[in-house]
Protein backbone atom coordinates (compact mmCIF):
# COMPACT_ATOMS: atom_id res chain seq x y z
CA UNK A 1 0.00 0.00 0.00
CA UNK A 2 2.80 2.44 1.06
CA UNK A 3 4.64 2.31 -2.22
CA UNK A 4 0.83 2.31 -4.64
CA UNK A 5 0.73 6.67 -3.36
CA UNK A 6 4.02 7.57 -4.74
CA UNK A 7 3.01 5.61 -7.82
CA UNK A 8 -0.47 7.55 -7.73
CA UNK A 9 0.88 10.86 -6.89
CA UNK A 10 3.67 10.35 -9.88
CA UNK A 11 0.63 9.53 -12.15
CA UNK A 12 -1.76 12.37 -10.83
CA UNK A 13 1.46 14.80 -11.43
CA UNK A 14 1.85 13.40 -14.87
CA UNK A 15 -1.61 14.18 -15.93
CA UNK A 16 -1.68 17.78 -14.40
CA UNK A 17 1.27 19.10 -16.00
CA UNK A 18 0.16 17.35 -19.32
CA UNK A 19 -3.01 19.64 -19.02
CA UNK A 20 -0.92 22.28 -18.68
CA UNK A 21 1.43 21.88 -21.54
CA UNK A 22 -1.70 21.26 -24.09
CA UNK A 23 -2.95 24.99 -22.57
CA UNK A 24 0.20 26.70 -23.38
CA UNK A 25 1.23 24.87 -26.83
CA UNK A 26 -2.09 25.00 -28.84
CA UNK A 27 -2.53 24.27 -32.13
CA UNK A 28 -3.42 26.42 -34.72
CA UNK A 29 -7.35 26.55 -35.78
CA UNK A 30 -6.31 27.56 -39.70
CA UNK A 31 -3.51 26.11 -41.87
CA UNK A 32 -0.62 28.54 -42.67
CA UNK A 33 -1.37 29.94 -46.10
CA UNK A 34 1.12 31.18 -48.81
CA UNK A 35 0.10 34.64 -50.02
CA UNK A 36 1.22 36.50 -53.00
CA UNK A 37 1.08 40.07 -53.69
CA UNK A 38 -1.81 40.00 -55.56
CA UNK A 39 -3.52 37.65 -53.00
CA UNK A 40 -2.54 39.91 -50.59
CA UNK A 41 -3.76 43.36 -52.24
CA UNK A 42 -7.28 41.32 -51.63
CA UNK A 43 -7.28 42.12 -47.47
CA UNK A 44 -6.36 45.97 -47.42
CA UNK A 45 -9.84 46.87 -45.70
CA UNK A 46 -11.00 48.66 -48.09
CA UNK A 47 -13.66 45.44 -47.82
CA UNK A 48 -16.72 45.37 -45.32
CA UNK A 49 -16.32 42.04 -43.50
CA UNK A 50 -13.23 41.16 -45.06
CA UNK A 51 -10.14 40.70 -42.52
CA UNK A 52 -7.25 42.99 -42.83
CA UNK A 53 -3.89 41.27 -43.61
CA UNK A 54 -0.47 43.04 -43.54
CA UNK A 55 3.04 41.53 -44.10
CA UNK A 56 6.18 42.44 -41.93
CA UNK A 57 8.99 40.46 -42.59
CA UNK A 58 7.34 38.03 -44.95
CA UNK A 59 4.98 36.86 -42.08
CA UNK A 60 1.23 37.52 -42.75
CA UNK A 61 -0.43 38.98 -40.02
CA UNK A 62 -4.67 39.74 -39.07
CA UNK A 63 -4.66 42.73 -37.99
CA UNK A 64 -8.55 42.83 -38.17
CA UNK A 65 -8.77 43.70 -34.38
CA UNK A 66 -6.42 46.60 -34.50
CA UNK A 67 -9.36 47.91 -37.69
CA UNK A 68 -9.35 50.91 -35.84
CA UNK A 69 -6.00 51.70 -36.90
CA UNK A 70 -5.43 49.75 -40.67
CA UNK A 71 -9.26 49.44 -41.66
CA UNK A 72 -10.46 51.62 -44.60
CA UNK A 73 -9.68 55.77 -43.94
CA UNK A 74 -7.46 54.61 -40.52
CA UNK A 75 -4.42 55.87 -40.50
CA UNK A 76 -2.14 53.31 -41.13
CA UNK A 77 -4.34 51.35 -43.81
CA UNK A 78 -1.45 52.44 -46.10
CA UNK A 79 0.67 49.44 -44.30
CA UNK A 80 -1.88 46.70 -44.97
CA UNK A 81 -2.78 44.49 -48.58
CA UNK A 82 1.04 44.82 -48.71
CA UNK A 83 4.46 43.45 -47.13
CA UNK A 84 5.35 46.97 -45.04
CA UNK A 85 8.67 45.99 -43.74
CA UNK A 86 10.64 48.96 -44.76
CA UNK A 87 7.89 51.05 -43.51
CA UNK A 88 7.87 50.00 -40.09
CA UNK A 89 11.17 49.65 -39.97
CA UNK A 90 11.34 53.53 -41.07
CA UNK A 91 7.96 54.19 -38.93
CA UNK A 92 7.12 55.63 -42.46
CA UNK A 93 3.77 56.22 -44.36
CA UNK A 94 5.90 57.19 -47.80
CA UNK A 95 4.56 55.42 -50.16
CA UNK A 96 8.16 54.50 -51.44
CA UNK A 97 8.71 52.72 -48.26
CA UNK A 98 5.85 50.50 -48.64
CA UNK A 99 8.24 47.39 -49.84
CA UNK A 100 9.54 44.35 -47.80
CA UNK A 101 12.44 45.51 -49.63
CA UNK A 102 15.10 46.20 -46.39
CA UNK A 103 18.46 47.32 -48.12
CA UNK A 104 20.27 50.53 -47.29
CA UNK A 105 18.22 50.64 -43.50
CA UNK A 106 20.23 51.36 -41.10
CA UNK A 107 21.31 49.23 -37.56
CA UNK A 108 19.04 51.14 -35.67
CA UNK A 109 16.19 51.00 -38.38
CA UNK A 110 16.87 46.63 -38.33
CA UNK A 111 16.35 46.91 -34.60
CA UNK A 112 13.81 48.68 -34.83
CA UNK A 113 11.99 46.50 -37.30
CA UNK A 114 12.87 43.62 -34.87
CA UNK A 115 11.34 45.23 -31.76
CA UNK A 116 8.35 46.17 -33.43
CA UNK A 117 8.17 42.79 -35.02
CA UNK A 118 8.52 40.82 -31.63
CA UNK A 119 6.39 43.02 -29.58
CA UNK A 120 3.46 44.30 -31.16
CA UNK A 121 2.68 42.14 -34.69
CA UNK A 122 3.87 38.83 -33.31
CA UNK A 123 2.69 39.83 -29.72
CA UNK A 124 -0.82 40.93 -31.00
CA UNK A 125 -2.53 39.52 -34.12
CA UNK A 126 -2.40 35.87 -35.56
CA UNK A 127 -0.19 35.02 -37.84
CA UNK A 128 -2.01 33.95 -40.78
CA UNK A 129 0.51 33.07 -43.64
CA UNK A 130 3.60 34.07 -45.78
CA UNK A 131 4.59 35.84 -48.39
CA UNK A 132 5.15 34.18 -51.55
CA UNK A 133 8.15 36.42 -52.19
CA UNK A 134 9.97 34.80 -49.61
CA UNK A 135 9.87 31.24 -49.99
CA UNK A 136 9.56 31.09 -53.76
CA UNK A 137 12.06 31.96 -57.27
CA UNK A 138 10.97 34.45 -59.21
CA UNK A 139 9.79 31.84 -61.76
CA UNK A 140 7.32 31.12 -58.90
CA UNK A 141 9.33 27.44 -58.25
CA UNK A 142 10.17 26.82 -54.82
CA UNK A 143 13.44 28.34 -53.57
CA UNK A 144 15.91 25.06 -52.47
CA UNK A 145 17.92 26.87 -50.30
CA UNK A 146 15.26 29.09 -48.37
CA UNK A 147 15.54 28.31 -44.55
CA UNK A 148 13.79 31.03 -42.69
CA UNK A 149 16.10 30.62 -39.77
CA UNK A 150 18.92 31.61 -41.92
CA UNK A 151 17.31 34.82 -43.48
CA UNK A 152 19.17 37.85 -42.08
CA UNK A 153 17.20 39.88 -39.35
CA UNK A 154 14.57 37.04 -38.96
CA UNK A 155 13.63 34.59 -36.45
CA UNK A 156 11.34 31.58 -36.65
CA UNK A 157 10.79 30.68 -33.12
CA UNK A 158 7.41 31.11 -31.74
CA UNK A 159 5.91 31.79 -34.89
CA UNK A 160 3.13 28.89 -34.64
Amino acid sequence: MATARPFVLVILLSVTLADDVKLKYKAATKPVRLFTEEELKRYDGSEEGQPIYMAVKGVVFDVTKGKEFYGHSAPYNALVGKDSTRAVAKMSLDPADLTPDTAGLTDEQLKSLNNIFEGTYKAKYPIVGYTAARILNQDGSPNEDFKPEDQPHFQIKDEF
